[in-house]
């Protein structure tokens, strides 16, 4: 299976799909899946960097965690994420993202605001990794 990500459509708020052939990658797709529903990414370049440890008990969990994580940098720190990566590491993973300031993006959708928990399906399939996730807006 081949990673990749869309947006598809939905009344009133912004819903993601993402697949990949591992777990990681998965999540990592759902990354730039969200970004890339508000931002034009196609001129964007890194100028810092951001991470976080995660250890979540459900697959459900890390990925509404991560996206979370999203949404709290751009809140707090006025950054947004270009690129995820996640490392495993002792407990969980190690989650890193490279960043840039929101200031230094075109927005050409809304923003969200929460990752919903109503509809999310993360799901370990016989081809590979697929998710599913509503964003509010």
């Amino acid at each position: 299976m081949r990673a990749g990500h869309r947006s598809v459509p939905h009344t009133a708020d912004t819903r993601i799909e993402a697949w990949a052939p591992t777990r990681e990658s998965c999540v990592t797709e759902a990354v730039t899946a969200m970004v890339e529903a508000f931002v034009d990414l196609s001129t964007a370049e890194q100028t810092d960097s951001a991470s976080f440890e995660v250890s979540e008990d459900t697959d459900e969990d890390l990925l509404v965690t991560v996206l979370s994580e999203v949404i709290y940098l751009m809140d707090t720190a006025d950054v947004i994420p270009l690129r995820a990566r996640l490392d495993p590491a002792e407990e969980g993973y190690d989650v890193h993202f490279d960043v840039t300031g929101i200031d230094q993006l075109e927005l050409v959708g809304a923003v969200p605001k929460a990752v919903s928990l109503h509809g999310l399906r993360f799901d370990d399939r016989p081809d590979g990794w697929f998710c599913s996730v509503t964003l509010d807006v």
